[in-house]
């Protein structure tokens, strides 16, 4: 476990340094390239050339191979066979395809499985996965580890210093490996022994005095049976630390395997899922840049309307931007939906138009790459039924594949007309951050004190309001630089360190404005309680105290008032006394502290702050704070409706309407537009220049 000390670091802080930044692969004045996944291995070689020739046509300029293919590359322990794969590369290369490599440690091949069944990942309940689905390895078994990089070892001998290989895609969408393997046990405690050098610390840590659960030796602790009730809660939250870790480090001693043999150029990267309790993202140290996957259409989100869950959840794009571009210098989009897909619990078609307006959201983003997933439909294995940009005869292309090639006929329009750089002056003034720690998401979902609380929507109900203001959003970490937001959301930031409020309270003296909202500051960074009144060491920036808070039951859902406004609560509410200098914007209704304040505003130093004591049902009150804010502020802000959203990137502006209504914009006289018209429908978009 090399390195372990500073993966701990990472672990807590995110990474500020990256290997290096791809611009050769992805030029800037290119503002966005498309790419398409291609399983060669699926389709009889003869085929090949046709569909790599469709990708070219259609205008694509990448694709992506050996994803899955460890089978095919490695058909028996010690024997390669890259023969079929240099033909596939050669075939792209034909058609000025460039060519993402990828890992396959997905997918071990049989022989490995069978030859080493503790490659499994063993569940809680002492059940071992099996062959014949994906991401079934743990990343915590040593010997699968040590012999996965032999396999890269050989990829990278053979393509790092490829030209036509831009860049390398490790695994596929990894994710934190829960193992209860010996391994697993074996390394934990090693994890564990390597952070707190002390039984003592870790007792400390854990307040193992609570409840008998004292240990004498780091060789005592088990891997904790989350399951099982009333289990230490440090323990739990170490082992998730822990699973994260083994993935982020996994991934790492992959980089470090292909840059013993790949040329400077060839970049490094890997398709994350957004996931908000994920602590693994950003932490790897050996990725150049990261990219995410998202799917919109799959049964999961009803969006807005009858008919909205056929254009999907307007925030996941936007957020998935938002919280991936201030991790990394670079950001890619490795899979988007081309269509219909078979593995959701509804999985119905797209509106028409749908798959057109994701890839201009991602646009607005400043994403600088996508690839789709994928080029051709499977005629056979999980994924039966999954659309790709053409469907299963190679030939024909499904309604999304024309939108991709529409959006791509438009790209070069874009390129023509963009400038570098430049947005209005009014969108920078409402640049906003949000303080965001994953780790603080899973300490309250573990202990979320009622049934009612929702941490992702709670944090979505402050975003939402932002982009209905027209702000830019970026989720921070607390070890960046706070000082070019003038405005900085705090959203339910449970765990704070005293060092992270002295940086919360110098940005607030030098003129920042600071929102803070339920739930904010009750614990210290071990996760535990203030020996002092409740959350005490914020009282000075709120100018006032917190002497208890509540949790409704569903039946009985209270009220805040807000001038001549009332907002349903049931979830959390901080009940407040604001000081002799802090005004009280909003008060609770319907209880016996009825009256006492539940939203306050505090000047402090040269900024203020503003704090949201309750989780209201549907973000009203949220969004009537942020809004009274940036008026008192003088921040210009807009007032468009929910689903319609507006971004700005090289001189572009990009609006995107996912509501059920037509949305007019209203644009400056002479405005030149570029892509759609005034009158956005459903699903459309409208592109114009900026002055």
């Amino acid at each position: 476990m090399q390195n372990l000390s500073a993966f701990l670091f990472a672990l807590l802080f995110t990474v500020n340094g990256w290997a290096q930044q791809p611009v050769n692969s992805f030029p800037p004045a290119d503002l966005m390239t498309l790419g398409a996944y291609y399983y060669p291995e699926h389709w009889p070689e003869e085929q090949w050339e046709r569909d790599l020739a469709k990708i070219a046509e259609m205008g694509f300029e990448f694709t992506h191979f050996a994803e899955f293919a460890w089978a095919q590359l490695e058909p028996e322990e010690g024997v390669y066979d890259f023969a079929w794969l240099d033909r596939a590369v050669a075939m792209a290369a034909k058609y000025d395809i460039k060519v993402i490599m990828c890992t396959s440690t997905a997918t071990p091949p049989v022989w490995l499985v069978r030859k080493h069944p503790d490659i499994l990942i063993t569940r809680e309940d002492g059940t071992k996965m099996d062959h014949g689905a994906r991401q079934h390895a743990s990343f915590s078994n040593e010997f699968y580890r040590d012999y996965s990089q032999k396999l890269i070892a050989e990829l990278a001998k053979r393509y790092g210093r490829d030209e036509r290989i831009i860049g390398w895609q490790l695994d596929n969408e990894p994710r934190s490996t829960v193992d209860y393997s010996e391994d697993a046990l074996k390394r934990f405690r090693i994890w564990l022994k390597d952070k707190y050098q002390t039984i003592e610390a870790l007792n400390e840590a854990w307040g193992t005095n609570f409840w008998s659960v004292v240990y004498s030796d780091f060789s005592e602790i088990n891997l904790p049976k989350h399951s099982q009730w009333g289990m230490n809660l440090y323990h739990r939250l170490d082992h998730g630390r822990f699973a994260d870790y083994e993935t982020a480090s996994f991934l790492d001693e992959q980089a470090r395997t292909i840059r013993q043999y790949a040329d400077e150029e060839q970049w490094i990267t890997t398709n994350f899922i957004p996931m908000y309790d994920a602590r693994f993202i950003g932490m790897s140290q050996e990725l150049d840049f990261i990219t995410y996957t998202r799917y919109m259409v799959y049964g999961e989100h009803e969006g807005i309307g009858r008919k909205g869950y056929r254009v999907g959840e307007y925030s996941r794009i936007a957020m998935a931007n938002d919280y991936f571009r201030p991790l990394s210098p670079f950001l890619g989009v490795m899979e988007l939906q081309p269509g219909q897909v078979n593995w959701g619990t509804v999985n119905s078609q797209p509106l028409p138009g749908a798959v057109r307006l994701w890839l201009y959201h991602i646009f607005a983003g400043d994403v600088k790459f996508v690839c789709t997933y994928r080029f051709r439909a499977p005629i056979y294995g999980y994924e039966q039924y999954h659309y790709g940009v053409v469907g299963p005869d190679g030939v024909t292309p499904t309604p999304g594949g024309l939108e991709y090639a529409q959006f791509i006929d438009e790209l070069k329009l874009l390129r023509s007309k963009a400038t570098l750089g430049k947005v209005p002056s009014d969108y920078r003034q409402r640049n906003t951050a949000i303080l965001y720690d994953p780790d603080n998401t899973v300490a309250m979902n573990q202990n979320k004190q009622t049934v009612e609380w929702d941490t992702e929507q709670h944090v979505l109900k402050y975003y939402k309001a932002l982009k209905s203001l027209g702000a830019p959003v970026d989720f921070i970490r607390d070890t960046m630089d706070f000082s070019g937001y003038p405005v900085m959301v705090v959203p339910a930031y449970q765990q704070m360190s005293r060092a992270l409020i002295q940086k919360i309270t110098q940005y607030v003296e030098a003129g920042g404005h600071l929102v803070m909202s339920a739930r904010t500051g009750h614990q210290n960074e071990k996760g535990h309680l203030w020996e002092a009144q409740h959350a005490e060491p914020l009282y000075h920036l709120i100018g006032g105290e917190i002497p208890f808070y509540d949790l409704l039951r569903a039946h009985a859902a209270d009220t805040v008032v807000m001038g001549n406004q009332k907002f349903g609560w049931t979830s959390w509410g901080d009940v407040l006394k604001p000081g002799k200098d802090t005004e009280s914007w909003a008060t609770y209704a319907g209880d016996y502290y009825e009256g006492e304040s539940a939203v306050t505003f505090h000047r402090y130093g040269r900024g203020t702050v503003t704090y949201v004591g309750a989780d209201t049902h549907q973000g009203g009150l949220e969004m009537a704070v942020i809004k009274k804010l940036y008026q008192r502020l003088e921040i210009p802000v807009k007032d468009y409706p929910e689903g319609v959203l507006v971004e700005f990137r090289d001189g572009l502006g990009i609006a995107m309407n996912y509501s059920d209504k037509d949305y007019t914009i209203d644009l400056p006289t002479g405005t030149e537009i570029l892509i759609g018209q005034k009158t956005i429908p459903t699903a459309g978009v409208v592109v114009w220049t900026v002055k």
